[in-house]
């Protein structure tokens, strides 16, 4: 006889085409909430990723996309990438789906999954989630990390086809799953304000999360002001253009990747840089010339060749203050954040003063720790969710002048032995990933009882 107390498990078939060790936002949210999903499920994770993290429990099936890449390396080497713009869609990779696809079914054959969880980016993984749940009949959740028409996150299309496409896409997601879920309140409400009623009740708000804080400061703290952002920065490029001259192919060039572009909102990605905290800190240490060495941040993940990022910093003048390191494993960031004196945050400006959607991943983690936040954010969900928390100073992205009123602030502090720390043991249990699981969780049981009703269905 079967124990009514322990059930038995159930199998849930997890879509997440970037997977730990990837330490892209979707993978890093996908692995923690599906290892401890996995208290409860059997999870088995399909991703085109070369696997799990040794400490991740669920078990991981890579599958290998189908991807032309000596066509698409030849295109990018040519610098025809607004080809693979206009042709490639809704990403580059819809070469995964197929293989996805086939290898869910031959899965499925042999665990029988319950149902069926996407996470996505990149968008066209929730296609393999839709054609897997209509072959196998089984209740569909996605997990849309950032909404495809959220314009801080895709401010312009290639095309005007191309955003109306990327609306219907995101329209049809949201019809087909049984459940659908958003990391950001703002976007949820923007989509579910042109969905049925029906439609609309399928959407939850899951956030992402933090890691409960690991020792709170490094045995042997340094004398120096450590200023630390970790992740990518997305600026560079328009730092270099702003201040180096272009000769005339270079601005042809440009005219040809403009050409045709739907632009639905205007960032101002130079505040996506270093630029604006390290003329900052220059202007700190002129306004203290003691201080000349002992204040510097530092970038932690970001992905860009190193011949760019020197560039861009020696055009923004901030060379000599910024520090830029590439992408890490995302369980090393964690002594990185705790042995700061001040983690700093920023997302590019809005000139046209519209509320942006998008609330990143640092600041979850950033509110583990018991550190000083500075976070340059524009007006928006980001701005908003940061008001009234302990330890942080909001301001606009290209306020210069501010940022260094913050900074001689708290390098003062910590130079006269009162640096401050934050008390956030309250926030730290709201955030953190065992929160995050049980939420999810609810969702996939919502999920589940709409497919079992199917009066409840849009």
């Amino acid at each position: 006889m079967l124990d009514d107390r322990n059930p038995p498990r159930r199998t849930l078939l997890c879509i997440s085409q970037s997977f730990p060790p990837d330490t892209t936002p979707t993978a890093i949210r996908a692995g923690k909430l599906l290892e401890r999903l996995n208290d409860r499920w059997d999870v088995e994770v399909l991703t085109e990723s070369a696997g799990p993290s040794v400490r991740c429990r669920v078990r991981v099936h890579t599958v290998a996309g189908w991807r032309p890449r000596k066509l698409l390396s030849a295109l990018r080497r040519a610098r025809l990438d607004k080809l693979l713009e206009l042709l490639v869609w809704p990403d580059d990779s819809i070469f995964w789906v197929l293989p996805a696809i086939l290898a869910a079914r031959r899965l499925s054959w042999e665990r029988a999954p319950a149902a069926i969880v996407v996470f996505m980016m990149p968008y066209s993984a929730g296609l393999a989630g839709v054609a897997l749940g209509r072959l196998m009949k089984l209740p569909l959740v996605l997990n849309l990390d950032d909404s495809p028409t959220c314009t801080d996150m895709h401010p312009s299309f290639p095309t005007h086809l191309h955003y109306r496409l990327a609306k219907w896409l995101e329209d049809m997601y949201a019809r087909r799953a049984d459940a659908v879920v958003y990391v950001s309140e703002t976007n949820l409400e923007a989509v579910g304000s042109r969905m049925p009623a029906q439609t609309r009740a399928k959407f939850h708000l899951v956030r992402y999360g933090g890691e409960p804080p690991v020792p709170p400061r490094r045995a042997q703290a340094s004398e120096n002001f450590e200023i630390a952002y970790v992740g990518a920065m997305s600026g560079w490029w328009a730092l270099i253009e702003q201040h180096e001259s272009a000769n005339l192919l270079r601005r042809a060039y440009r005219s040809w990747i403009r050409l045709g572009r739907y632009e639905r909102t205007r960032l101002d990605v130079r505040s996506s840089s270093p630029a604006y905290i390290g003329q900052a800190i220059l202007d700190a240490i002129s306004e203290h010339p003691a201080w000349k060495g002992r204040i510097r941040l530092s970038v932690l993940g970001d992905p860009n060749t190193s011949g760019v990022v020197d560039r861009a910093l020696r055009s923004a003048g901030v060379e000599n203050v910024v520090t830029v390191l590439g992408p890490v494993p995302h369980d090393e960031v964690a002594p990185t954040l705790t042995g700061a004196d001040l983690l700093f945050l920023s997302l590019p400006a809005r000139p046209d003063g519209s509320r942006g959607g998008r609330i990143s991943a640092k600041t979850y983690e950033y509110l583990t720790t018991n550190r000083p936040i500075l976070a340059a954010v524009p007006p928006g969900e980001n701005w908003d969710y940061l008001t009234d928390m302990p330890g942080v100073w909001l301001v606009e992205p290209d306020d210069r002048s501010r940022m260094r009123e913050v900074i001689i602030e708290l390098a003062g502090a910590k130079f006269s032995g009162s640096e401050p720390v934050f008390d956030r043991a309250q926030i730290q249990t709201q955030l953190s990933y065992d929160t995050r699981a049980a939420e999810f969780a609810e969702v996939i049981a919502a999920g589940i009882s709409r497919r079992g009703n199917p009066s409840s269905k849009a």
